[in-house]
C-alpha cells in the first residue's frame, strides 16, 4: 500500500508554522519552546473522534453473553473499552493501529485516574486520528523512538501510514505511561536473516507490513518461564497461555466479578499481525470433558466490525460468538506483538528509560 496524503494536512500543518514537507530534523533541532508551543496548539485544536456510543457501554453486553455461555466457561474481561470502527471515508484498509490505539485510550482515561489527568493534555477525552498522529509527532519530537521515528521520517501526520505496538508504546510512553511491548515470534534468527536477504535488507530485524520490528532491545522470554503448569502445548497456545495469565493476575481482579466472568483491571491488549490489528479485551477457558483438555478463546474487538452490528448480535446474543471469539486454531501466523499499559506514572529518570522501546521475546 502507497501512502496518500489526507486532505486535512495543511490546514492543520498551517496552524503549526511548518510545512507539509518531510520533517528531517531531529530531537536535539527542537527547542524546549517550539515543542511547548506545538503542544499548547495542540491542546486547543485537537478533536474528540466520533464513534457509536452504546448505551451502558459494550462490555457489559459481552459479560452478559459471557454469563450465560455454558456452565463449564469461565472468562475473565477488561473493564470499559468503547469499540471505535474503521471508516470507509476516514481510515479503511490503514487505521486500524490508530482505531486499536483508540480503543486502549477509552479504557484508560475511564478506569484509570492518573491516565486520565495526563493523556492528551489532560483533555479527558479519545482524539480523532489526526490529533493522534500530531501527538505521535510530538512523542518523537521529544526523543521517544529515535529508531522508528526515522524510518517514518518523524512524519506521520496527514498520511495513511500503517503503524503498530511500537507506535502505541511511543504514544503511551509520551505521557508518562508505561506501555509494555511483548514479541511472540516462531521464526529464528537465521530464518529472518534469510527473509532479509531475499528482500535486499541483510538485517535480522524489519518491518514486514504494519508489524513492527524497530524494537532496540529484546529480553528473551522462554516458554517454559509461564507460571501456568499446561504449558506444554506447543506453537500458539503459548500466546494463549501468556494472555490467560496476563489477565488472570492475582493483583488484577475489580470487585463486581461474577462466578463464570471475572473483570479484570488490567489494560485490553494491542494485538498486532502482519495485515492486520485488533484489541483483545479478555480471554474465555471452556472447561474439558472426559479427561479432554481446556479449550481456550481470545475476545476480541476489530476495528474492521460495524459497531452497531456488534451492538445488535450482543444484545439480541446471536452471532456474537463469530465477531468476537478466536480460538487457538485461527492463529496461523508466525509472529504476533502484544501492547499493555502498566500502572502508574513514570517521572524523571525513568522517563528517559522508556524513551527506548524494547520488548520482551517469546518464542514457539
Amino acid at each position: 500500500m502507497q501512502d496518500a496524503s489526507v486532505g486535512y494536512e495543511e490546514s492543520f500543518v498551517a496552524d503549526f508554522g511548518g510545512s507539509t514537507g518531510t520533517s528531517t530534523s531531529s530531537s536535539s533541532n527542537i527547542s524546549p519552546c517550539f515543542l511547548d508551543e506545538q503542544i499548547s496548539i495542540l491542546l486547543g485544536s485537537q478533536v474528540r473522534s466520533s464513534f457509536h456510543e452504546v448505551p451502558g457501554g459494550l462490555m457489559p453486553l459481552l459479560r452478559s453473553c459471557l454469563d450465560s455461555d455454558g456452565e463449564s466457561s469461565r472468562s475473565i474481561i477488561s473493564g470499559h473499552v468503547d469499540h471505535y470502527q474503521s471508516v470507509e471515508s476516514e481510515d479503511s484498509g490503514w487505521g486500524c493501529g490508530w482505531r486499536n490505539i483508540q480503543m486502549l485510550s477509552s479504557h484508560l482515561l475511564r478506569e484509570r485516574r492518573d491516565a486520565n489527568a495526563v493523556l492528551f493534555g489532560g483533555s479527558g477525552f479519545v482524539p480523532d486520528i489526526p490529533s493522534l498522529q500530531r501527538w505521535l509527532e510530538i512523542a518523537w519530537e521529544k526523543g521517544f523512538d529515535v529508531v522508528g521515528s526515522n524510518s517514518f521520517q518523524k512524519k506521520i501526520y496527514g498520511h495513511r501510514k500503517w503503524i503498530g505496538t511500537t507506535e502505541c508504546s511511543t504514544l503511551f510512553r509520551s505521557f508518562g505511561l508505561r506501555a509494555r511491548v511483548v514479541d511472540f515470534d516462531s521464526i529464528t534468527p537465521s530464518e529472518r536473516q534469510n527473509i532479509g536477504n531475499s528482500r535486499g535488507k541483510g538485517v535480522a530485524k524489519q518491518l514486514f507490513g504494519p508489524m513492527d520490528k524497530f524494537v532496540v532491545r529484546s529480553n528473551e522470554f522462554c516458554d517454559h518461564d509461564l507460571s501456568r503448569s499446561d504449558t506444554s502445548g506447543i506453537g500458539h497456545q503459548i500466546l494463549v497461555d501468556w494472555v490467560w495469565n496476563y489477565f488472570m493476575s492475582k493483583t488484577s481482579i475489580k470487585v463486581g466479578s461474577s462466578r463464570r466472568v471475572i473483570i479484570s483491571e488490567k489494560t485490553p491488549l494491542y494485538f498486532q499481525h502482519d495485515g492486520h490489528s485488533r484489541t483483545i479485551v479478555g480471554i474465555q477457558m471452556q472447561k474439558g470433558v472426559r479427561g479432554s483438555p481446556d479449550r481456550y478463546c481470545l475476545l476480541v474487538l476489530d476495528p474492521a466490525h460495524k459497531t452497531k452490528v456488534l451492538e445488535r448480535s450482543l444484545q439480541d446474543k446471536n452471532g456474537w460468538q463469530k465477531m468476537i471469539k478466536r480460538g487457538v486454531h485461527t492463529l496461523k501466523k508466525p509472529q504476533y506483538q502484544l501492547c499493555y499499559v502498566d500502572p502508574g506514572i513514570a517521572h524523571a529518570e525513568e522517563m528517559e528509560q522508556l524513551k527506548t522501546i524494547d520488548s520482551i521475546l517469546v518464542r514457539f
